[in-house]
Order: C-alpha cells, then structure tokens, then sequence
C-alpha cells in the first residue's frame, strides 16, 4: 500500500477529514438543518418547493402493514428504485429495470419475485439500510432515463454528477460512473470510477477507480478522456441554488441528467466525501479559503458566483 508524505499533501491543499468536519461541516452547517438532507423524502419535499427538478415520486411506504401494497404501486412504472429515506452510501437502493410476468429485473439481468420487493421493502422499515439503524421509510421513485451521451461511460447503472457548494459557489465537481464491480451504483468506495470534471467547462480532467488512475472505463473500454457534461450551465445553476433551498454553507450536490427533464437533482449530502479530490487531483482548501477571504460574497446572486468560479476555478 503506498502513502503520501503529509508535506506533499498539505503542498496541494488536500483537506483531511478532521479539518472537514471542525472547519467547514461544524463551523458552517448548522445540526438543526441536518435532518433536511439526512431523510431523502424531506430532501424531495423541499427541492419541490423550491420548483427543483427531481425524479418523480411514486410512492412512499412508511409502515409494515402497508408492505404488501408495493406491487400495487409499481405495477404503472416500467421502472423504478426503492431506497431508504435515511440511507447513506447506495446501501439498500433497489433498482429495477423492468418487469414481466411476476418477475421484476435489476440491471445486471436477475429477476426478484413480488417476495423479493416486500423483503426489501420490509428491511428498509426496520432500519437496517438506514444510517445508527433507526426504523426507515421506504421511497419509491421513478427510474431516470439517463441520456444517452453517457453510454458507455457507465456500466449497468445511472452516473451522477458530484458538486461541492460552499457558500453557494459550486468550487469542484466529478462525475461517478458505475461498473460491474459497484453493481450499478455510483459510489466509490464500492468501485464507481470518479472523473474529475473541470468546473469552468464541465470536461473531463483525469480519472480514479479505488484511488489509481485509469484512462478508460474498465467494463466499456470507453476513453474517460473524451467526457463532457451536457447542460453544464444549467447543472451548475442547479447546484447553487441548493446554498439557498437547504440553508448549508458547506455541501455535496448530486445531480443526474435526464434524457427528457435534463439536470435532476438526486440529494444532498451534509457531510460530503473527500475522494472528490482524488478525482480531480487536486486538494479543495485554495478554493475554500478563496471563498472565505472574498468580500461581499454575502451579496452575491447565483449568477454571479457562478461567472466567479468559472474565471477563479478553471483548471
């Protein structure tokens, strides 16, 4: 295993988590507003109030007795995804492709019986996706019709884009794009491949899989390079305007891109990982501090921060 000598790190403005969490999630994100961003279902509640494109809701199950209406709710949906409202990590997220004959199939082709959705449905209420296992609510939404610039840039499973906001500037971004080792799901650390994307342009800078870079998608072969995110403008717009919808200094903004709806937002995340810099190969402090030192950053509008990260951040 190799490490990084701390005076490298602290030379490229690497935050670790201790200084995240003192610094920045404690010093700027106020706890009562966690609950917000921590329940996907609050979150979706108030990105609809705040006229926030997300993907559609289909249902919410919140109670035992009502595990058996989760056919009846889907049986419209061609698509759609089960997920705990309090879960973290892609834990516990179901998503199912289709479904014929009594049969409901996931991305990698296995087919789950009416059964199988109640168990998961029922395992969700008890808390055990959910984050210190407190009892759950179990949210179903519509499955996203990802567009198709991404194909093959993610295998068997939708990629999200990833913005940190701090104070409502949106300071660095990658996209995650799932493999056949993440099982669909865009998270890292279950082996997503995470594209550093500059955030002047939203083009790809360099990409990671479990920390090491790679050039090509390991399913596809599909050249990382060649990445750009479409409605790059409208992504960012998107993510800036969630400083002011959640009230939160310091935030993960994920984003998905809709074939017919364009840029959604997923969720948020109040405690954001650092593999963002990783990606990007570069550290996140030079930005923040940036941020913190500009005046009358408080007067800013949305527009205007934006036009400032683009000519300040461009890599």
């Amino acid at each position: 295993m190799w490490f990084a000598k701390p005076e490298k790190l602290h030379a490229k403005g690497i935050m670790g988590m201790n200084h995240r969490n003192i610094s920045y999630i404690g010093r700027y994100n106020p706890r009562t507003l966690f609950p917000l961003v921590d329940d996907k279902l609050k979150t979706k509640q108030l990105a609809l109030n705040a006229k926030v494109t997300t993907p559609e809701l289909i249902g919410v199950i919140s109670h035992q007795y009502e595990v058996k209406g989760v056919v009846d709710i889907v049986k419209d949906s061609p698509g759609f995804c089960i997920k705990p409202a309090k879960g973290s990590g892609g834990k516990g997220i179901l998503v199912i492709l289709r479904h014929q004959d009594g049969f409901y199939y996931k991305p990698n082709g296995q087919g789950e019986t009416p059964e199988d959705l109640e168990r998961h449905v029922s395992n969700i209420l008890a808390g055990l996706f959910s984050l210190g296992g407190k009892p759950d609510v179990a949210v179903i939404e519509a499955l996203i019709n990802f567009d198709d610039v991404f194909e093959g840039y993610s295998y068997e499973g939708v990629p999200d884009t990833r913005v940190i906001v701090f104070k409502g500037f949106p300071v660095m971004a990658m996209m995650r794009l799932s493999t056949a080792a993440s099982d669909g799901k865009a998270n890292l650390h279950q082996g997503a491949v995470g594209v550093g994307i500059d955030i002047a342009t939203g083009h790809a800078l360099r990409a990671v899989q479990y920390d090491t870079p790679l050039t090509t998608h390991p399913d596809t072969n599909k050249p990382l390079d060649s990445l750009k995110i479409p409605h790059w403008e409208t992504l960012l717009h998107l993510s800036a305007s969630c400083y002011e919808m959640s009230g939160l200094g310091y935030l993960g903004t994920d984003m998905v891109l809709d074939q017919k709806k364009g840029p959604m937002l997923l969720e948020l995340n109040a405690r954001p990982g650092l593999a963002i810099q990783i990606a990007n190969g570069r550290g996140l402090l030079p930005r923040l501090r940036q941020i913190e030192g500009l005046r009358g950053h408080e007067q800013m509008g949305i527009e205007e921060r934006i036009l400032y990260v683009k000519k300040h951040f461009r890599s």
